[in-house]
């Protein structure tokens, strides 16, 4: 999509609709929103917000409701040219996945990275926009190639610089540190951050080396944490099968230091990356009830993954123990290579069949509120709140229950909004 101008910059617009969710406060009926300049200026009643606007250009939205911009808090759009079909069964092993990974990705193909993870990246936006994603927390290794590209993208991007290695493989962690924590790229809508990727590629002391840059420069931190149930075996004894994919790439050495005070969230205790309030745990789909207690004493948020949990047929996620908790949990897609799409609607979709009677509004909050605050972007993303970004996702046909009705449905968004202009297809 490509934004489409639809009014002058400081033109105020009501746009009105049969329902307006602004996910801080409960749905409203025959509700609107007025904005200008990119920003929302009013929310409320329709005919209210008429008479208090006079001035501003009425845009009736018919049958439908008004959602804010969701936000995608997980994803890999450098792998959005992948999908799981290209690499085996759903349910294969994880280390599988990984193996087949580079070959899935292109990556050994002989196609120059910069066009074939440039075009990925651009075809990761369109995917985002068209599913009335508008916000979006991006994982990336190749953060010099897809950085430029998010910059110029209409979307709001929290650019995680994506760092691995260790053992005889250190090195290359040391070549992408620079790149992970260069800000060049930084504008309005793209913020850089910054993560060590999993407990099985990144050592101790560059956990704590990205724990320290990211206080010092106020950077948002991510982690992949507790996504398989080896992790534990690795970080107490380099054993298990991490330790075997490490052999079987010719990579590993000895000397790297271990951690035996429990599994990976009481490593992520011990080293500081729950204290830290701007930590993003990717996954934990696996944690006891003694691990939930040190989560909640945190300040960590987790985003689940719905579609490849289901992928990697994982037990049964703790995500409504984690939100009773008061842990903030969010919901993502993770990439292409392990989920179909990037439609987040179809992961909140996912958790409505496993959880028929959990609260539709607290579902469509993990892609809103929480999904926002867990990258660091609820000051202009996840709710219709004045002040923020006019970012809107549109859909059609709901009835008396808007956002069950969307859940039931496999509606997709009539038109999306990126501050304040309609987005053409």
């Amino acid at each position: 999509m490509n934004s489409a101008a639809t009014s002058r910059d400081d033109e105020p617009i009501l746009l009105s609709a049969a329902w307006l969710a602004p996910m801080d406060r409960p749905v409203i009926r025959d509700g609107g929103v007025v904005f200008a300049g990119g920003t929302i200026v009013a929310v409320g009643d329709a005919n209210a917000l008429r008479a208090a606007h006079p001035d501003a250009r009425v845009e009736d939205l018919g049958d439908s409701v008004i959602l804010p911009g969701l936000v995608n808090p997980h994803t890999h759009l450098e792998l959005s040219h992948c999908t799981p079909a290209g690499g085996g069964e759903a349910g294969e092993s994880f280390t599988d996945w990984i193996i087949k990974l580079a070959d899935r990705s292109g990556r050994n193909s002989g196609v120059p990275h910069e066009q074939l993870f440039g075009d990925a990246t651009r075809r990761g936006v369109e995917q985002c926009l068209r599913f009335g994603v508008t916000c979006v927390g991006d994982i990336s290794q190749q953060m010099h190639i897809t950085r430029p590209i998010l910059r110029d993208s209409p979307i709001r991007c929290v650019s995680y610089g994506e760092l691995l290695g260790l053992a005889k493989l250190r090195r290359r962690y040391d070549e992408l540190l620079p790149r992970a924590i260069d800000r060049t790229f930084e504008s309005e809508r793209l913020r850089v951050a910054i993560t060590p990727h999993a407990p099985y590629t990144v050592d101790l002391p560059g956990y704590r080396e990205c724990i320290a840059l990211a206080r010092q420069n106020g950077l948002p931190l991510a982690t992949h944490l507790a996504e398989t149930p080896h992790e534990r075996e690795f970080l107490e004894q380099h054993a298990g099968d991490f330790r075997g994919l490490w052999n079987l790439i010719g990579q590993w050495s000895d000397g790297v230091e271990t951690f035996r005070g429990g599994g990976p969230i009481d490593f992520a205790d011990a080293i500081g990356l729950l204290d830290y309030p701007r930590t993003l745990l990717a996954h934990v789909n696996y944690c006891d009830e003694r691990e939930l207690s040190v989560l909640a004493r945190g300040r960590a948020s987790v985003v689940y993954c719905p579609r490849t949990h289901a992928f990697f047929r994982h037990p049964p996620h703790r995500w409504r123990e984690m939100l009773s908790r008061r842990i903030n949990v969010a919901v993502g897609t993770d990439s292409c290579a392990s989920s179909p799409d990037l439609d987040i609607v179809d992961d909140l979709r996912l958790l409505h069949a496993i959880a028929p009677g959990f609260p539709v509004e607290q579902l469509w909050q993990m892609a809103t509120t929480r999904a926002a605050k867990a990258i660091g972007m609820d000051d202009v993303a996840g709710s219709l709140t004045p002040g923020k970004a006019a970012d809107f996702a549109v859909f059609e046909g709901a009835t008396g229950e808007p956002l069950a009705d969307l859940l039931r449905t496999g509606h997709k968004p009539r038109e999306v909004w990126l501050a304040g202009l309609r987005l053409a297809g």
